[in-house]
């Protein structure tokens, strides 16, 4: 994996006024290409190293769906570290203006470092990036990833195998709650190496009276054939 200075370089140069625009609209919105094929392959061989990993869950123990994720744990890999960190600047823009249309507090600094030992001090403690294993016949239920009361409104995902080639059927499903009205679904499909960043709870959406709060809850779809893997980079703590 490149260096942390390349890969914020990298991000600081994807099409941003785009990709916001899309957010702004849709709630999710996918970046060009972003790691290489090699960065993947390295990021998806650290799956077998338990060293790096606090826990494992198996979803379907929980109800989640089915599949296998693993949250990362202390030291989280510099190359993870550097991506989580690389999202956070240009994002914080979308929040603190997301925040505004809601009449919402906007707590997030300037530096990503610093929004984590606000969490930490807030006992959200634990490191929340993970990698998601699905094989033919898994997917992910609708959900929402809020670990405590500091939350950062959006994140993101990062495929790590190629679909179609690799795997058919696990694309990225986003529905959101209209208000008074029925819910509206977003079906996007992750490309290798291309990040996909998303709403983590709710989003701002023009209403008659000004602004509205719209929640989301995002999961995959089944996957039928081959490996899924992913890389998820929760921009707060967890509990």
């Amino acid at each position: 994996m490149k260096s942390r200075e390349s890969l914020q370089s990298r991000i600081d140069s994807l099409l941003w006024p785009d990709l916001v625009r899309e957010l702004d609209e849709n709630g999710c919105a996918q970046t060009g290409p972003l790691l290489s094929d090699d960065e993947c392959s390295a990021l998806t061989a650290l799956w077998d190293d338990e060293a790096h990993f606090r826990t494992t869950v198996d979803m379907s123990r929980y109800r989640y769906g089915h599949g296998t994720y693993k949250y990362f744990g202390r030291p989280v890999p510099d190359a993870v570290t550097h991506l989580r960190a690389a999202f956070y600047q240009p994002l914080l823009g979308v929040a603190r203006s997301w925040a505004e249309r809601l009449g919402d507090p906007a707590p997030w600094p300037e530096d990503f470092g610093t929004w984590l030992r606000i969490c930490h001090e807030a006992g959200q403690t634990d490191p929340t990036p993970l990698m998601l294993r699905y094989t033919a016949g898994d997917w992910n239920a609708l959900h929402r990833d809020l670990y405590g009361d500091l939350v950062f409104p959006l994140q993101v995902v990062i495929g790590l195998d190629r679909p179609g080639p690799d795997y058919t059927g696990g694309e990225f499903l986003l529905v959101e709650q209209r208000p008074r009205a029925q819910s509206r679904g977003t079906v996007s499909v992750l490309e290798r190496g291309r990040a996909l960043i998303f709403t983590t709870r709710d989003r701002p959406v023009r209403s008659a009276r000004g602004w509205s709060r719209a929640p989301i809850r995002h999961g995959v779809n089944t996957v039928r054939s081959g490996l899924r893997r992913t890389l998820g980079l929760v921009l707060h703590d967890a509990a």
